[in-house]
C-alpha cells in the first residue's frame, strides 16, 4: 500500500516485544488499565459488600409505627356445657379443700432453755367433712406428725389436732382448733355404682401448688393397693386424672360435684404423674370417718380379709366371701375357712351371710354391721359352706390401726 512501511518478520517481532512490555506495565497506548487491575477491582467490591452487610445487620432500629393500637378483641361467646360444668364444680368445691402441712417437733436445748422447733415433715391435701370443723385426709399425710397446720383457699391459716387414723384404709381425721370457721362441706356421693368412663375431677395441692384442678375419667374399679401398714385396701378407684405428690388426701368428685373418693396414691416409675392414680372409695370413707370421729376405745375385727363385691358377683355369690384369715384371729379361732387356690381355680371359703341380727349381702354390709359392735363383744356369725349354713360364736377382736 502507498506510504506504508513494508511488513517484515523483524517488525512483527519488535511489535510483539513492545506489546508485552506495555502489558507488563499495566497500560495500553491509551493509558487504560489492563487485566492486572481486575483482581483489585473485585477485591474492593467484595470489601464494600461486607461493609454494607455489616451496617445492615448492625442497624437494630425497630420498624416503629406511631399509630399502632391494640387489636380488636373477638367475641368469646358462651362456654361449652362441659366447660361450664368444670368451672362450676371448682367454684363450689374449692372452698372446702385445704392444704395440710405436717410438722415434727424437735427440742432445742440451750442455756436455761428448752423450746420445740417445728420441722416440716410433709404436705398434702384434705377437705372439710362436716360443720364441726373435722377434716378428712390420708393417714400417710399426717403420719409421724406432732403438729398440723391447715391453709384454706383464701390463704388463711389454722391449727388442727389429730383425731384418729386408719392406716388399713389410709384415712385420717383432723379437727380445727377453732371450729367456728367452717366452709361449706362437700356433698357425699356413692362409689358402689360407679362406672368406668365416668368423668371425675380432682382438687389438691400438687408440689405445693394450691387449689389445683385436674380432670379425667374412671379408668378402673375394684383395684387393690397396699395401705401404709401393708394391709391391702380393696375396691379402690383407678383414674387418669392427674394426681401428683401433694394431691394425697384431696377429694375425687363426680360430674355432679359429689365426693366419690379420696385421692391416695399413684403408680409411677419416676414418682410423678404417669396416668394411673388411685382413690379410696367414698363408701369406705363414709363408714370409717364416723368411727374415727366417735373415737371408740377399739374398733372391732373378725380377723378376715374379704373378696371384693365385684369378684363375688362374677362368681354369682351373695354375702361376704372370706379370702384369708388373720393367723390366730377371732375367725381363725372359731374354725372359719378361707379360700384356697387350687389347680382347678379358687376354692371359695366360708361366705358370711349374717352378723348378729344383720343380714350380709355384700362386704359393705359386713363393715356396717361390725361398726355396731365393740371389740370384745360376742356375736353369732352365720356362714354358708358347701351350700350349707352354719352358725358360730365369735368374740370380736381389736382392729390393728397403727
Amino acid at each position: 500500500m502507498l506510504g506504508a512501511a513494508p511488513l517484515t518478520a523483524q517488525s512483527c517481532l519488535e511489535d510483539r516485544e513492545l506489546g508485552r512490555a506495555e502489558y507488563e506495565r499495566g497500560a495500553d497506548t491509551n493509558g487504560a488499565p489492563q487485566l492486572r487491575a481486575a483482581p483489585i477491582f473485585f477485591l474492593a467490591l467484595f470489601i464494600l459488600s461486607l461493609v454494607l452487610a455489616w451496617r445492615w445487620y448492625r442497624d437494630d432500629t425497630p420498624a416503629q409505627e406511631p399509630d399502632a393500637a391494640p387489636r380488636v378483641v373477638s367475641a368469646r361467646g358462651a362456654l361449652a356445657d362441659d366447660e361450664r360444668t368444670t368451672v362450676q364444680i371448682f367454684k363450689q368445691s374449692s372452698p372446702s379443700v385445704v392444704h395440710i402441712t405436717n410438722y415434727q417437733l424437735l427440742n432445742r436445748r440451750g442455756v436455761l432453755r428448752l423450746d420445740p422447733l417445728a420441722i416440716q415433715k410433709g404436705t398434702g391435701t384434705g377437705f372439710l367433712w362436716d360443720d364441726g370443723g373435722y377434716i378428712v385426709t390420708n393417714f400417710h399425710v399426717v403420719q409421724g406428725g406432732q403438729r398440723w397446720r391447715v391453709t384454706f383457699a383464701d390463704n388463711t391459716v389454722a391449727e388442727a389436732t389429730f383425731v384418729g387414723g386408719s392406716p388399713s384404709n389410709d384415712l385420717a381425721v383432723l379437727k380445727l382448733k377453732d371450729s367456728t370457721r367452717s366452709p361449706p362441706k362437700l356433698p357425699i356421693g356413692t362409689s358402689h355404682d360407679l362406672q368406668v368412663g365416668q368423668r371425675v375431677f380432682a382438687i389438691g395441692n400438687p408440689f405445693g401448688l394450691d387449689q389445683t384442678l385436674t380432670t379425667g375419667v374412671i379408668s378402673g374399679l375394684d383395684r387393690q393397693i397396699d395401705g401404709p401398714n401393708g394391709v391391702p385396701i380393696e375396691d379402690v378407684i383407678q383414674t387418669d386424672a392427674a394426681i401428683n405428690p401433694g394431691n394425697s388426701g384431696g377429694p375425687l368428685l363426680d360430674s355432679a360435684g359429689r365426693l366419690i373418693g379420696v385421692n391416695t396414691a399413684i403408680v409411677s416409675p419416676s414418682g410423678a404423674y404417669a396416668g394411673i392414680g388411685f382413690a379410696i372409695p367414698v363408701d369406705t370413707v363414709n363408714e370409717v370417718v364416723p368411727q374415727l370421729i366417735r373415737r371408740p376405745a377399739a374398733r372391732p375385727s373378725l380377723g378376715v380379709v374379704i373378696w371384693s363385691d365385684a369378684q363375688a358377683r362374677r362368681w354369682g355369690e351373695r354375702g361376704a366371701i372370706i379370702r384369708a384369715l388373720a393367723p390366730g384371729g377371732p375367725a381363725a379361732r372359731a374354725g372359719l375357712r378361707p379360700s384356697e387356690d387350687t389347680a382347678r381355680g379358687v376354692y371359695l371359703g366360708d361366705i358370711i351371710v349374717q352378723l348378729g341380727q344383720h343380714s350380709i349381702n355384700t362386704r359393705r354390709d359386713l363393715a356396717q354391721a361390725l361398726s355396731r359392735f365393740d371389740a370384745g363383744d360376742a356375736v353369732e356369725v352365720r356362714v354358708r359352706r358347701d351350700g350349707q349354713t352354719r352358725a358360730v360364736q365369735i368374740t370380736l377382736g381389736k382392729a390393728r390401726e397403727r
